[in-house]
């Protein structure tokens, strides 16, 4: 029985900043490359995954595609690729526009496969006749998007645009990167000293896909200056995005609450976008009126696509309590006639076309809802909230195929939710855990209003993962399943097996 769940690669695999792309019957993920537990964002060399359009269950490795170093601004490895974006040029080429951390830059890639490997190409600039032909600079360039019109033409989108003065990161995380702790200051006054743009910027490139026309200009305010523009309360931050859907312009942002990915539209590529609404938030803010998170927030970063015939957002969520061990999810949206987009909830099923069998075995670690009396914390870089948190956590192995994830600190409180399942006579739940006490689960079909349908009890502290299960009576039909923890002590929770 062939499934998906989200995140939707392996477990073992972090990609955030998800740019999905079809090219020739494949969906690719371009995105940037965190690591298990890892302290800083994007410490790893772009990959990337793919998948057949008609088969999103089916996705495969397709290697490192671009190595940190191939840049010439980066050949001594201290600065980490953040965000990308790959869109086919005129010439049947592929072109990835990336940039490094902090650093006010674009670098462009090309290669002759969507799959790589991709060769450095240059920096994006200006024309001769525009600042001397040096290269763009202006407005912070960050996150960059990219649109192949119909036409032809190309439009580069960017920007960073914090609501209030960001938190410093760690100097640990400069020093980390070879830096001494001299250049580590140097460089931590100096992002204190950078001007962030005021919005979301576009510019229009030349056919060399390198040298842009004109100047850029400002296409979708910041929160500094949203007032009276209807994109009070979600005004651009980061994670610039464009689609084009039949005649019209799709912008997919990241807002200035960080956790939610919004749209705005247009009749042009360029200019008059009018706020949309919410996508997708990684905390289920704003779904159907929820005001509490249902999961750890942290910055999103995603776009929509169309996959054989269906539209889907790409989006990321946090792990191991930190926001630098991102990965990948996505769910299916829909796009009404009035091209309106309603936002959508947090699944553990995303890209499996609909509900997963009530039957078999589910690894923990897709749990689409992971609560606490605390979960209204948002975690930023450098913060870590494993002592008050439940996380999603790895315990690697030399082979990081076999390495193991699970909810780690499920204590008194919390909850873990999985969206959704095809139950036909499940009479039994069994669960893999680790216990560090004495406590119960409690099981449950719906979070809300359901009483519990079976119980888990522990009483001992256990030298490993070890089965424990209950008889259940779920009635037949389309089930959320949720856990709670109650009572003493804690469990690490590694799957549960639906009978």
């Amino acid at each position: 029985m062939k499934r998906v769940f989200n995140p939707y690669l392996p477990l073992y695999e972090y990609i955030p900043d998800g740019e999905p792309r079809v090219f020739d019957g494949r969906a690719y993920i371009y995105g940037s490359h965190d690591f298990a537990g890892g302290q800083k964002y994007c410490m790893g060399d772009y990959v990337t995954w793919s998948a057949p359009v008609s088969d999103l269950t089916d996705w495969r490795y397709e290697g490192v595609i671009y190595k940190r170093t191939q840049d010439s601004s980066n050949t001594d490895d201290r600065m980490d690729l953040w965000a990308p974006d790959v869109v086919k040029g005129a010439d049947g080429r592929y072109y990835m526009y990336y940039c490094f951390s902090f650093n006010p830059e674009f670098g462009v890639a090309v290669s002759d496969s969507p799959a790589g490997p991709f060769s450095f190409y240059g920096h994006v600039k200006y024309p001769e006749d525009i600042l001397g032909g040096k290269e763009l600079t202006e407005n912070f360039p960050f996150d960059p998007g990219v649109l192949v019109d119909d036409d032809g033409r190309v439009f580069l989108y960017y920007g960073f645009s914090p609501a209030k003065p960001l938190p410093a990161p760690p100097i640990e995380a400069f020093l980390e990167m070879g830096m001494s702790r001299e250049e580590a200051e140097a460089q931590l006054q100096s992002i204190a000293n950078t001007k962030f743009s005021d919005g979301a910027y576009v510019v229009e490139l030349e056919k060399d896909m390198i040298t842009v026309k004109g100047e850029p200009h400002l296409m979708v305010p910041g929160e500094k200056i949203a007032e009276g523009t209807g994109y009070e309360g979600h005004g651009f931050f980061e994670a610039s995005s464009m689609r084009k859907v039949g005649d019209k312009y799709y912008f997919i942002y990241s807002s200035s609450v960080s956790h939610e990915l919004c749209y705005a539209t247009s009749a042009y590529p360029d200019r008059e976008f009018t706020y949309g609404g919410v996508i997708v938030s990684n905390g289920d803010i704003g779904y159907k009126g929820n005001a509490r998170p249902r999961a750890m927030m942290g910055n999103n970063h995603g776009s929509i696509i169309e996959i054989n015939n269906k539209w889907y957002i790409f989006y990321h969520r946090q792990t191991h309590g930190t926001e630098s061990s991102r990965q990948g999810c996505a769910e299916e949206i829909h796009i009404a006639e009035d091209g309106s987009i309603a936002q959508v909830e947090m699944t553990s099923c995303g890209l499996n076309g609909g509900p997963l069998a009530g039957c078999g075995t589910y690894p923990a670690a897709i749990a689409c809802n992971l609560m606490c009396g605390e979960n209204d914390k948002k975690i930023v870089y450098g913060q870590s909230l494993k002592d008050s948190q439940p996380y999603i956590y790895q315990e690697s192995a030399e082979d990081e195929k076999e390495s193991v994830q699970y909810i780690a600190n499920v204590f008194d409180g919390v909850v873990a939710g999985f969206k959704y399942f095809d139950c036909r006579n499940v009479r039994k739940i069994a669960v893999e855990a680790r216990s560090y006490g004495a406590g119960k689960l409690l099981i449950m079909p719906d979070f809300e209003s359901a009483e519990p349908v079976g119980e888990i009890s522990f009483a001992r502290a256990d030298d490993g993962f070890t089965r424990y299960e209950s008889e259940v009576n779920i009635p037949d039909g389309v089930h959320a399943l949720f856990f709670s923890y109650t009572g003493e002590g804690k469990i690490d929770f590694k799957s549960f097996t639906l009978e």
